[in-house]
């Protein structure tokens, strides 16, 4: 931590309780100074933030890298963003320090967030960060920190893309395309544990992962008689479809529709193949999509309950975890882009 002469937190004048630490008005970080390639990425010295009355200042331990985070680092997701910016949303430390208008933590306690780094949030990447108090939640007993910010983004995009805007119940059929990534892996699991049947589909080497994490039924995406297979396991239709892949190949989709089921875009950057509307209109069915990143804080709360629960029941996990320094990011966003980390979850220590 870069130290200076001047006291802690001096401009700190709305927190009620600080926690005891050297004195910093500069922190170490992986940040940018304008939005382009993995490589505008750097490692160094940026002003360390200040928490207002509703924050929570954190002593990050670790961060990650997710899709969406590079697409902000890029520029393809458009966002408010002030420079230099530390990269990233997701975090777990400990609270250092709590504003008045921040009730329900205390200075020492463990905590993980997942919505910075975007919409005018300085991110996760850096050894402090200010996390307004409605999108910060304690850390279950007993849960591993690693493990927790490893699915935090994964689980909470499941959980959307589930209850919020597929309105799964318990009983109905959802379909996981792409089941053995990361956020994949983590719809079976919660679609699984809130009663619906799965019906996985990844690569064939992947496919008793599937079944491990709660689906009836897996099949190899690559099978040429893959509708076929997926009409005979789904006979009276597909409740909730997703695709985790963004091909979101719309003819099949509907065609194994259920009455009234609902097909959610989780992954759209591309363009995709036309919709069949006639086809889906004498279904009653729909389609919606969503960005993570405009979830409210609301959403984000309710989801972070599911998540703290298979948290501290050991349901949720990745599948293989890497640890990197922070002074890393760079490398880590080109090997996200590059494809590299398929099934692989990098965690950055700060």
């Amino acid at each position: 931590m870069s130290t200076q002469t001047t006291p802690s937190w001096t401009n700190c004048t709305d927190c009620t309780d600080v926690r005891p630490t050297e004195d910093m008005t500069t922190m170490r970080a992986a940040f940018i100074e304008t939005l382009g390639p993995p490589d505008t990425i750097r490692y160094g010295d940026i002003p360390a933030p200040v928490p207002g009355p509703t924050d929570v200042l954190v002593e990050v331990d670790a961060t990650t890298v997710n899709r969406v985070d590079t697409l902000v680092r890029s520029g393809v997701f458009r966002t408010p963003v002030s420079f230099p910016l530390a990269v990233g949303r997701d975090l777990v430390g400990t609270v250092a320090a709590v504003g008045p208008g921040a009730p329900g933590f205390d200075v020492g306690d463990r905590v993980w967030a997942n919505s910075l780094g975007h919409a005018g949030r300085q991110g996760a990447a850096a050894e402090l960060a200010v996390v307004a108090a409605d999108r910060l939640y304690h850390l279950p007993d007993g849960a591993d920190p690693l493990t927790a910010v490893a699915v935090a983004h994964p689980a909470a995009t499941a959980h959307l893309g589930l209850f919020t805007h597929g309105r799964v119940r318990a009983g109905e059929t959802v379909l996981v395309e792409g089941a053995a990534g990361n956020v994949g892996a983590a719809l079976t699991v919660l679609a699984a544990e809130a009663g619906a049947r799965v019906v996985a589909t990844a690569s064939a080497s992947d496919l008793d992962h599937c079944r491990s994490l709660g689906a009836a039924e897996a099949f190899d995406y690559r099978d040429p008689a893959l509708l076929s297979l997926l009409r005979d396991a789904c006979p009276d239709g597909v409740d909730v479809h997703l695709d985790t892949s963004g091909r979101n190949d719309f003819a099949p989709a509907v065609e194994l529709l259920a009455p009234r089921g609902r097909i959610v875009l989780l992954a759209a950057v591309r363009q995709s193949a036309a919709l069949p509307t006639r086809r889906l209109y004498m279904k009653d069915g729909s389609v919606v999509g969503f960005v993570i990143s405009h979830a409210t804080s609301a959403e984000l709360a309710e989801a972070a309950v599911t998540i703290n629960r298979l948290l501290a029941a050991g349901r949720l996990r990745p599948r293989a975890l890497e640890r990197r320094p922070l002074s890393a990011a760079a490398e880590v966003h080109r090997r996200m882009e590059e494809g590299e980390l398929h099934g692989k979850r990098v965690v950055l220590l700060t």
